[in-house]
């Protein structure tokens, strides 16, 4: 792609770099794009259509594009539509400010990470517009499933979602003693053991929460850690996930023994297990898998 530059190769990253910089949580995807355009505006060139898609603009698929580096660096994470930027990252942007030096080196990792043609420096620019939008349009269709994934978790009937959670923990081998009804639940939803009996192993207490209009504080789960005893092990779900401060109290635990599930954990384990449920229970949250063309990067 001869109309985009080595230097502009480097500027665009960096720019995204610099923006998730002062997002420490991360940033929707969707946000990404009219921040960085405030702070790279796009050039003439990338702020055109694409010759064959009329209303399909340059500028966020070439940006996407030029990011695949920094992923394979280890310097950005993209997951489910949100991009976040890693400790190495943050380091990157402070040994290499200029963009073509922050460019090369992102090369270099690249390089390393592919394990191919390691005497050769990798152009991640050199495909054609074609390749370019069709590793965009990948991602983006990854976006957009795990959006629709989300917005419906957001809306299932809460009580659904409790059930969902406990068809979850069947399908992973543990049996369920106990969900709650409607009403006041007193901070436990399901309670489940990993034998029928309850005889052996840890008693498993389990809180669900599908509010989905903000994260769950640490406070919130100060109070569900109160109600574990010293042989029980918690696990919170929450479908609006957790602020950093109640995940770096999660971790800092040494007796209580807690797990907090995000609702990007929570698919990735309705994926794994999805064979085992049952018939019925995958209703809750149906899925199809779709497969596209996965050629090497």
């Amino acid at each position: 792609m001869a109309e985009i530059t080595t230097k502009r190769q480097g500027e665009l990253p960096r720019g995204v770099l610099e923006l998730l910089r002062k997002q420490p949580e991360g940033m929707p995807v969707s946000q990404v794009f009219p921040a960085i355009e405030m702070v790279v505006p796009p050039t003439p060139f990338e702020d055109t259509d694409y010759p064959n898609r009329p209303g399909v603009r340059r500028y966020e698929k070439i940006i996407r594009f030029s990011t695949i580096g920094a992923v394979k660096a280890g310097w950005l994470v993209k997951s489910k539509g949100t991009w976040t930027i890693t400790e190495e990252g943050r380091e990157a942007l402070d040994k290499f400010p200029d963009p073509e030096m922050l460019m090369r080196e992102g090369n270099r990792l690249y390089r390393s990470w592919k394990h191919a043609q390691p005497d050769e420096e990798v152009d991640q620019s050199s495909g054609d517009e074609a390749a370019t939008s069709s590793s965009a349009t990948l991602e983006e269709a990854v976006e957009s499933a795990w959006l629709e994934v989300r917005t419906y978790l957001e809306q299932i009937n809460p009580y659904d979602f409790q059930d969902l959670i406990a068809a979850l923990l069947r399908a992973m081998g543990y049996h369920i003693a106990w969900v709650s009804p409607p009403g006041p639940d007193r901070g436990l939803d399901i309670l489940a053991y990993t034998d029928p009996l309850g005889a052996s192993g840890p008693r498993i207490k389990v809180q669900v929460k599908r509010v989905a209009s903000k994260k769950i504080d640490v406070d919130s789960v100060r109070s569900f850690m109160a109600t574990l005893g010293s042989q029980d092990v918690g696990i919170y779900i929450s479908v609006s996930g957790f602020t950093s401060e109640a995940e770096r109290e999660t971790r800092s635990q040494e007796t209580r023994r807690l797990m907090l599930i995000s609702p990007e954990r929570l698919f990735d384990l309705w994926v794994e297990h999805y064979e085992s449920l049952d018939e019925s229970d995958r209703q809750l949250l149906p899925l199809r898998p779709v497969h596209y063309l996965a050629l090497p990067d």
